[in-house]
C-alpha cells in the first residue's frame, strides 16, 4: 500500500476542529481574521500510515490502560539509528506526554527551589516558563550574533554564569529554536566539555532533529561517553510528523541515577502509562512514515527558500539571517525603523497575520517575528503578501 498523503499544496480548512492554532484567536487576544502562523505544528494531514493505524485501533472501542512491548522500542531504536547514527538502549527510554512536560520534570528531579538553570536566549520560551514556574533562577548566556546574522554560543560568558551563579542544569535546544542553527560537533563538544567540567547536568531537547536543512545534526549525548552520563535527551515523532496533540515524547537518560531520579519525578506527578493514540502512532509513523516525511522535509525547504527569496526582494527592512534547520523561521525587523509595540501593531491588526513576537522569547529577542512556513505554499505566500502591503503602507 502506497502512502497517500503527499499532497502538501492542498489547504487543509482546520478551523472548527478544536485546534489551538486556528480556533482560539479571539481568547488569546488576536482579531477574529488573523492568519495563524505562530504555534509549531504543521498544516499539513500526517502519514497514511499513521492515519490508518489510528483507525483501526480506534475501531477496537475498547480504550483502556495501555503500554508498549519490545517492538515499540525496536522501532524508536531503528529511527535513531537510521537517522542520527545513534545506538540506544531500552533501559534508557523513559516515555512522557510531551517534552516541556519532560523538561518540567528535569527542573523537580535535578533542581531545588532558588537554584539556578541556564538557557542560552533568544530560545523557546517554555524553557524559561518550567524554570520560573517551579521557584527555580533563571540565568540566560545569551547567543551572540555577528553582523551576518550568525548565531553562536559565547562559551566564555556561559562558563562564567556556571560558575557565580552555581549553575547545575542547563537546557540546550539542539537544534535551536528560534534562531534555526544546528550546532556543529565542535560547539556541543566545547559546550560539553564546561558541563562535565563544572558538574552541570544537560537537558537536550532534539525535538526538531528531523528538521535539517544544513549540515547535520549532531546527537550531543552522542560525543562523548561523559556527555552521555549527564544528559537526558528529549525526542518525539510529534514535530516531525505532526502529532502533538497525540502527547507522546521518548526521552533517553543513559545514567542510572539520573534516570530514577526523573522516575520518581513522574510517579510524584501521578504518570505511568501514556495514551494509547499517541504509541500507536509513534509506531506507524516511525516504521512506516518515511516516505511522507522525507517528502514533508523537501516541501519545507522549498518553503524556507521561497520565504527567504520574499524577504530579501519584497519585504524592505527584514532580514532573514541563515537557516539550517526547524520550519520556524526567524525574521528580523530592527531595520524597518519599528518599535517593538509598533512592530507588534503592524504585525497583528496591519498585516492581519499571527506570528510569535521575538521579545517571548527572551529580551535579545525584541525586533524579531517568528513564523511557521510548515504550510502550504498558498498560505505562506498570503501571510508573506500580507506583510509585504502592510510595510510598504507603513512608508
Amino acid at each position: 500500500m502506497a502512502e497517500r498523503n503527499l499532497d502538501f499544496d492542498t489547504v487543509v480548512d482546520r478551523r472548527n476542529t478544536r485546534c489551538l492554532k486556528y480556533d482560539f484567536a479571539v481568547r488569546r487576544g488576536m482579531p477574529e481574521d488573523v492568519l495563524p502562523l505562530w504555534v509549531a505544528d504543521m498544516d499539513f494531514r500526517t502519514s497514511s500510515y499513521v492515519e490508518d493505524a489510528l483507525v483501526q485501533r480506534s475501531k477496537e472501542a475498547i480504550f483502556g490502560y495501555s503500554e508498549v512491548q519490545r517492538p515499540y522500542f525496536d522501532i524508536v531504536k531503528g529511527w535513531m539509528e537510521r537517522h542520527h547514527q545513534w545506538q540506544v538502549d531500552e533501559r534508557w527510554l523513559v516515555k512522557t506526554p510531551g517534552v516541556v512536560f519532560a523538561l518540567a520534570m528535569a527542573v523537580k528531579a535535578y533542581t531545588e527551589p532558588g537554584e539556578a538553570v541556564l538557557i542560552q536566549s533568544p530560545v523557546y520560551y517554555p524553557f524559561s516558563e518550567v524554570i520560573v514556574d517551579n521557584e527555580r533562577k533563571l540565568v540566560s548566556s545569551d547567543l551572540k550574533q555577528d553582523v551576518s546574522g550568525h548565531y553562536y554560543m559565547d562559551l566564555e560568558d556561559l562558563e562564567e554564569k556556571i560558575i557565580q551563579e552555581k549553575v547545575r542544569l542547563l537546557f540546550l535546544c539542539n537544534p535551536h529554536n528560534p534562531v534555526g542553527r544546528v550546532w556543529t560537533k565542535e560547539e556541543l563538544t566545547a559546550l560539553g566539555d564546561i558541563c562535565v567540567k563544572h558538574g552541570v547536568i544537560v537537558v537536550s531537547d532534539e525535538i526538531h532533529a528531523d528538521f535539517v536543512f544544513e549540515g547535520k545534526h549532531q546527537v550531543f549525548a552522542a560525543i562523548k561517553k561523559e556527555f552521555e552520563e549527564i544528559t537526558i535527551t528529549c525526542t518525539s515523532p510529534s514535530k516531525t510528523f505532526n502529532l502533538a496533540g497525540l502527547m507522546i515524547s521518548n526521552i533517553f537518560i543513559a545514567d542510572r541515577k539520573l534516570r530514577h531520579r526523573f522516575r520518581k519525578e513522574l510517579d510524584r506527578a501521578g504518570i505511568s502509562q501514556l495514551g494509547v493514540m499517541g504509541l500507536v502512532a509513534c509506531e506507524a509513523a516511525y516504521s512506516q512514515g518515511e516516505v511522507w516525511y522525507e517528502k514533508m522535509h523537501e516541501y519545507v525547504k522549498e518553503n524556507i527558500e521561497y520565504t527567504r527569496e520574499f524577504v530579501n526582494t519584497r519585504l524592505p527592512g527584514v532580514k532573514m539571517g541563515e537557516h539550517q534547520g526547524t520550519y520556524l523561521v526567524w525574521l528580523d525587523f530592527r531595520e524597518t525603523g519599528l518599535g517593538v509595540e509598533e512592530l507588534e501593531h503592524l504585525v497583528i491588526h496591519k498585516a492581519k497575520l499571527w506570528l510569535d513576537s521575538g521579545r517571548i522569547f527572551g529580551d535579545c529577542g525584541k525586533g524579531f517575528q517568528r513564523i511557521n512556513v510548515a504550510c502550504p505554499r498558498e498560505t505562506l505566500t498570503t501571510a508573506l503578501i500580507r506583510l509585504e502591503k502592510a510595510l510598504t503602507e507603513k512608508e
